[in-house]
């Protein structure tokens, strides 16, 4: 007798009446183990596998591609249509894994709206993924965050609707029962809600996003790291990510973003975690302006060094440039930037200032 192939079970399962909430309880990464199967495998197995190909050539974000600032005075209703993507990609060069994303970039795409706006959002979870998964926007009023009227099976589409009724940044994730495993392998990103009058204009805007892998391999070990609910569950990661790969957005890699000296930058953060608070830092700068939480309905804390962002939140900061040269967006907790890969730059580009500094004295 043939084996259901299995997404023809999965959708047998669905005509019988299995609710996808029971699917997703039972849902599980590629190499992730229950405690039960831990206890009857034998530790025989290697830690690695060779590395897998590639789905794509880059998981990371740019920061640069944001929606724009708004410009108007009436609220308007947005067309939102997000894709759950589980793809294999590089963490680093050699290093494998299978991350799970909103529309195959970590983090997820920025959504930008503005008080008083309606959104209406399609989720489609896409065909060849092996699990359910939905959205929780923290900047819905409504149960679990839009994430019950939005859970969807592979090769499912489905919509609901929002009112933005309070500015300001806040993160969406997927929240599935294993919510956990789904931020880590990168299942998260940020809406900004504007207030009705606006932002203060910048020059640059950015967008970066800090989450953590666990895997079974060490850092920089080479091959195909599968997800290790272990490591997980002892908040110990393998990785800690800026844009979901190691040192994604410095010139070795995909290359920094830039700006004039004289210009001023907003930049937007978002911290999926799913477990550590985040020391962020700008390593040759300090922060001109944090609104912490994302809160932008109330004032600005000026001339800080480092802001911590908890797990599942947000901070919107400023900065300008009066001098040349990098500045590092980092993690202050320091092994993570030295042994885990959290790292971006910004490049400020420019004569130099020898009344501000001057590197030759």
């Amino acid at each position: 007798m043939s084996s259901i192939p299995t997404a023809t079970r999965r959708r047998v399962l669905q005509a019988l009446g299995v609710s996808t909430a029971a699917v997703a309880g039972c849902a599980q990464a590629p190499g992730a183990e229950t405690e039960q199967t831990a206890e009857r495998t034998t530790p025989q197995e290697p830690a690695m596998t060779q590395a897998k190909s590639t789905d794509v050539d880059r998981i990371a974000a740019d920061p640069t591609d944001i929606p724009g600032p708004i410009d108007r005075s009436e609220p308007t209703t947005h067309s939102i249509e997000m894709t759950t993507k589980e793809q294999v990609a590089e963490v680093e060069p050699g290093v494998t894994y299978t991350y799970m994303t909103f529309d195959g970039q970590v983090p997820g795409p920025m959504i930008r709206v503005r008080r008083g706006d309606t959104v209406e959002l399609t989720v489609t979870n896409e065909e060849s993924n092996s699990m359910p998964h939905n959205i929780d926007l923290h900047a819905v009023r409504g149960t679990g965050g839009g994430a019950e009227a939005s859970m969807v099976t592979p090769g499912q589409t489905k919509t609901f609707r929002f009112k933005a009724t309070y500015p300001g940044a806040f993160i969406y994730h997927c929240a599935v029962p294993n919510m956990d495993m789904h931020i880590s392998s990168g299942m998260f990103g940020m809406i900004l809600v504007e207030p009705k009058d606006g932002l203060p204009e910048v020059d640059h805007e950015f967008y970066f996003g800090q989450h953590e892998l666990y895997t079974k391999g060490e850092a920089g070990e080479e091959g195909h790291h599968d997800f290790d609910i272990e490591s997980m569950k002892a908040e110990d990661p393998t990785y800690v990510l800026m844009n979901g790969e190691k040192y994604a957005i410095t010139p070795d890699r995909y290359g920094s973003p830039s700006i004039k000296t004289g210009e001023t930058a907003r930049v937007y953060f978002v911290t999926g975690g799913p477990n550590l608070d985040s020391s962020f830092h700008p390593i040759g700068s300090v922060w001109d302006e944090v609104w912490q939480q994302g809160a932008i309905a109330g004032p600005a804390n000026k001339f800080v060094q480092t802001t911590p962002v908890k797990p599942g939140s947000c901070a919107i900061a400023t900065l300008h440039a009066e001098v040349p040269g990098p500045i590092k967006l980092v993690d202050h907790a320091l092994s993570r930037v030295a042994r885990k890969g959290m790292l971006a730059i910004i490049n400020r580009e420019g004569p130099k200032n020898p009344g501000v500094f001057e590197p030759e004295a």
